[in-house]
């Protein structure tokens, strides 16, 4: 949680009862977990095991990972929209400017071409 910057003050935790199989345990004690961290609003619901202490253990790996997965996508985001304003921004070179110029004069001679013919 300290390398990605996460305090326990930033979760919140809450617990409910589970469903599926676990049996009297799961239906009396409440042993599902929902773990909510709240600067990014991303929540986890757990109820995979029948012991809370297990199910409190496994969110919190899980929002980490969840956290984790979306501060990499935004930087790749970043990364992304800097490299394309990059190449936005650079000159092109000399010779493919000519080339697409000189295609340019080929297509208006064409289309010059199709010009009704006075008689």
């Amino acid at each position: 949680m300290r390398r990605l910057g996460i305090r326990d003050v930033d979760l919140e935790e809450t617990f409910g009862r589970s469903s599926g199989p676990g049996g009297q345990n799961v239906n009396k004690v409440a042993t599902a977990v929902k773990l909510r961290h709240r600067p990014s609003g991303i929540s986890i619901t757990v109820q995979d095991s029948r012991s809370q202490a297990q199910n409190r253990n496994l969110a919190r790996e899980r929002l980490l990972d969840v956290i984790e997965q979306t501060q990499k996508q935004r930087r790749a985001a970043e990364i992304a929209e800097r490299e394309k304003a990059r190449r936005r921004k650079s000159p092109r070179p000399a010779a493919l400017k000519r080339k697409i110029l000189e295609s340019k004069r080929r297509r208006a001679e064409i289309k010059r071409r199709r010009a009704k013919i006075e008689i």
